[in-house]
């Protein structure tokens, strides 16, 4: 009680509002997160005010200054005062209007932000004045100097020093600062290609050097067109336009959508993919552009289907996908996250349908046209060709990728799967589905909720109410409720079942809460008959003991059953009597137990009946049995804990799972420790650690320690060229280059960089890695491009690179039939600890699985 009357002496805090200044740092370092998300705030502006013409200027990738320059309809005078105001904004007047929003901006709340990070002026002249104006704000968004400033009309905002009023981020910031600036040019990227009719231009300087163009679009009306000025010509040749299909049979059953939705014509999908054609996707996802209602954003699931779909044509490669999907803004919901790129959309569903089915279709067209155009290159022999040549010269009926072949594709799928789907469902359709139950209305309901409806007595919001047998008749009666908040499913009935056989323990079998068809969420109350037999009789608390066996007291098989306290009784009880209104009192409890206990034992009635004298044979020797019997259980406790650590099994569907095990458990020094017990079927170490045997695969470990040190301290030699290759590269991927010019070497890669040539032109390929048959391009550029930008300065190796020393890894390595002597054994456990990743091979294959607990061996 000491320690629960301490803090009440001291006096409470006072709940006090947060300084204005405060609350304004605080939340605008929410809004403005990072260098693309300040540009991205500044951009928009510029587009919701019309601009055709948009340029940004970067000094010092961004670190010292930000300015925007646009050409749209200015700031009047009158609102130079709300400008950088907080939750100050022309874009909407109250809550409704989100619904119907067009703009990008509609918060008000990015010009304010950046004052309170950096410092901002804004030059601006509207179409109505005569003579542009400078201003100057403070930190809290207030004007500190308003002088004339002759001016085109249109606006520039400048931010200098970003972030230096947080002194944490603002050194982050500088650290990371050509990371930050790689994520920069993605987003304006997105920017640049979804801004029909906006000429974008973006420049960046260094220091006292000259100004280096980053991008540059045309201001052309078309998405194709800009597609070829942000990324060349050459990648606008690699794409096909997306066809939208209606969503097939197949599709539809597999997200449960019903035919009347399939007709929704709710989405409509425009933009570009690549083709599906091996080496024409790319080795990432850094050109993968997403938009609703032509707002740049990250449907998480939309990227993942279609990558999922590309990857059923073209396993190793990612597509360059530009897709603007077209919704009614009712079905919309922007207002999610503060830089607005997590959007939420009625009817997703649909949407992934849409877009699984139109993918599928297209995709299947263009491996059709493929194997047609390929098939006299495939085969060199005379006969083969003639017969192509044959063929060609018949009347071709249809084309492969006409719409008419592509519906007849679908339907021949879908009738397969379907046929499929009846053959093998059908007679649990029949057990399951109970006959004459029918919904009401047609609405779309998942198969969880659908099994809900199907229930008995499970709908609607009726309460089933009928007395526990063995309670009181004349207090009140227990109620069981029929719970119509969720659905009921076997899963929720057993939990529901434990829980009460938890919570009632004194009931018995024939005293169930309720049969095993009611589900939902029951009554967990005593009721005042089951309080009543539990004090009257104590053999109740020995049919209660825990599941572990442990009982109150002991004595040669003799237990004493210890009543409940009045205290539990009573706030057990206190709730169901209020919601009945019933009055409950003290003297209530006292009734209900049936002992007359003076006021000075309420607290604990088990000590006055502890202090009643019983007889007891006490014998040491029998004592010294039950200490023996408690170590033991003790001992078999921690041999079931020591053997949980340990529980995927060995088979391929729980490889994850027990490299998340060994991971966690097992660390790098451990494997020193091991102690080598043999070779099982001249492949397999069998070592133990303390109690634990585990077994290793002596090819596999021994190939991923091989597999490290190659990539660790291999140099690959590179064969030059006979002329410099020109690389179609952004002005981004180019800096990432210029700055990571050693581990290029290091992969056999050499370039020659021209200072003076233009960006995106001044890096030029002279030299590429051979090894044997191995041959690599400028694919595996883009990849450690790709690769750098993520982690810059980093030493990493093309998929390809990897490929090749995994393959050289493998066969230096011990083979499967090598026999081993314990120090060839030892050798390969002590370098697993060496390594950087020791579970698995660069093929996959584990390395390591754990086998038994000799603890737990020797006590069963």
């Amino acid at each position: 009680m000491e320690r629960a009357e301490g803090p009440s002496t001291e006096l409470a805090k006072a709940i006090k509002p947060i300084d204005q200044k405060s609350v304004h740092q605080i939340c605008s370092g929410q809004v403005v997160l990072s260098l693309s998300t300040a540009v991205k705030e500044l951009v928009e502006n510029s587009v919701d005010a019309g601009a055709t013409t948009i340029d940004l200027r970067l000094r010092d990738y961004g670190v010292d200054l930000i300015e925007v320059s646009d050409n749209g309809c200015g700031v009047e005078e009158e609102n130079f005062e709300g400008l950088t105001l907080k939750h100050h904004t022309s874009k909407i007047q109250d809550f409704a209007d989100l619904t119907q929003v067009e703009t990008f901006g509609f918060r008000g709340e990015a010009l304010s932000s950046l004052c309170a990070l950096s410092d901002v002026t804004i030059s601006t002249c509207h179409t109505s004045a005569k003579v542009g104006t400078r201003l100057v704000f403070d930190h809290n968004g207030k004007i500190v100097q308003k002088t004339p400033h002759p001016r085109p009309r249109g606006t520039t905002v400048s931010v200098q020093q970003l972030f230096y009023t947080l002194p944490v981020r603002h050194k982050e910031f500088q650290r990371n600062i050509k990371k930050e600036y790689a994520k920069m040019v993605q987003v304006l990227h997105a920017y640049c290609i979804i801004s029909a009719g906006v000429r974008v231009s973006c420049s960046n300087q260094v220091g006292q050097g000259k100004r280096q163009p980053v991008v540059c679009t045309s201001g052309s009306a078309s998405i194709k067109e800009n597609i070829a000025s942000v990324f060349g010509q050459k990648q606008l040749q690699s794409l096909i336009p997306f066809v939208q299909l209606p969503p097939s049979d197949s599709v539809c059953e597999e997200y449960g959508l019903s035919g009347a939705d399939a007709l929704n014509t709710l989405f409509h999908i425009s933009g570009f993919i690549s083709h599906c054609a091996h080496g024409v996707g790319r080795s990432s996802t850094d050109r993968q552009f997403f938009f609703i209602n032509g707002r740049p954003c990250d449907p998480a699931k939309v990227s993942r289907l279609v990558n999922e779909v590309y990857h059923m044509y073209n396993r190793h490669q990612y597509p360059f996908v530009v897709l603007n999907i077209s919704v009614d803004s009712e079905c919309v919901d922007i207002n999610v996250t503060p830089d607005k790129r997590q959007i939420l959309l009625q009817e997703e569903k649909l949407l992934l349908a849409v877009l699984k089915t139109s993918l599928v279709g297209m995709f299947d067209s263009d491996v059709n046209k493929l194997n047609v155009s390929q098939q006299p290159l495939l085969d060199m022999e005379g006969h083969v060709v003639k017969m192509h040549s044959a063929e060609m010269d018949k009347p071709q009926p249809a084309k492969p990728d006409s719409p008419a072949s592509l519906r007849t594709g679908e339907e021949k799928r879908a009738v397969t799967i379907s046929r499929l789907r009846e053959t093998f469902s059908l007679r649990h359709t029949t057990e399951d589905r109970p006959e004459g139950l029918k919904s009401p209305e047609p609405r779309r309901v998942s198969p969880r909720q659908k099994r809900h409806e199907q229930l008995p007595g499970a709908s609607g919001s009726l309460c089933a109410r009928r007395p526990i047998p063995g309670t009181d008749s004349r207090g009140p009666q227990e109620e069981v409720v029929r719970s119509a908040q969720g659905p009921c499913d076997r899963r929720d009935r057993g939990d529901t079942e434990q829980d009460l056989g938890h919570s009632c323990p004194s009931a018995s079998p024939g005293e169930g809460l309720g049969s095993p068809e009611v589900g939902g969420h029951a009554s967990k109350e005593i009721s005042q008959g089951s309080v009543e037999s539990r004090a009257e009789s104590p053999e109740t608390d020995r049919r209660s003991a825990d599941p572990e066996g442990h009982l109150d007291q002991e004595d040669g098989g003799r237990t004493h059953g210890v009543l409940p306290r009045p205290a539990d009784v009573s706030s057990s009880n206190t709730k169901r009597f209020k919601k009945d209104g019933i009055p409950f009192s003290s003297d209530t409890c006292q009734g209900l137990v049936k002992t007359q206990t003076s006021p000075a034992f309420q607290v604990d009635v088990a000590v006055k009946i502890h202090k009643k004298i019983v007889p007891l044979a006490f014998s040491m020797v029998s004592l010294a049995q039950r200490i023996k019997q408690l170590q033991q259980q003790e001992q078999r406790r921690e041999g079931a804990q020591n053997c949980r650590k340990f529980r995927a099994k060995i088979c391929p569907g729980e490889n994850q799972a027990a490299e998340e095990e060994l991971r966690k458990e097992i660390s790098k020094a451990m494997f020193a420790e091991m102690e080598i017990i043999g070779q099982f079927n001249l492949g397999f170490i069998i070592t133990k650690l303390n109690a634990d045997i585990f077994i290793v695969d002596q090819h596999a470990t021994d190939e991923k320690y091989n597999f490290e040190m190659l990539q660790q301290h291999t140099a690959l030699q590179g064969q030059r060229l006979i002329a410099p290759q020109t690389l179609n590269l952004t002005a981004v991927n180019e800096a990432v280059l210029i700055e990571n010019l050693e581990i290029f070497r290091k992969n056999g890669f050499d370039f020659v960089i021209d200072e003076g040539a233009p960006v995106t032109k001044r890096a030029k390929l002279i030299s590429l890695p051979t090894s044997k048959n191995w041959t690599f391009g400028p694919q595996d550029i883009d990849e450690l491009i790709f690769m750098l930008s993520d982690s810059p300065g980093v030493m990493c190796r093309p998929s390809r690179v990897r490929q090749m020393f995994a393959s050289r890894a493998c066969r230096k390595s011990v083979m499967i039939g090598t026999a081993l002597n314990t120090s060839e054994m030892k050798k390969l456990i002590t370098h697993m600890g060496e390594m950087d990743h020791p579970w698995n091979c660069p093929h996959g294959r584990p390395t390591m699985r754990h086998i038994a607990n000799l603890d737990v061996i020797s006590q069963s």
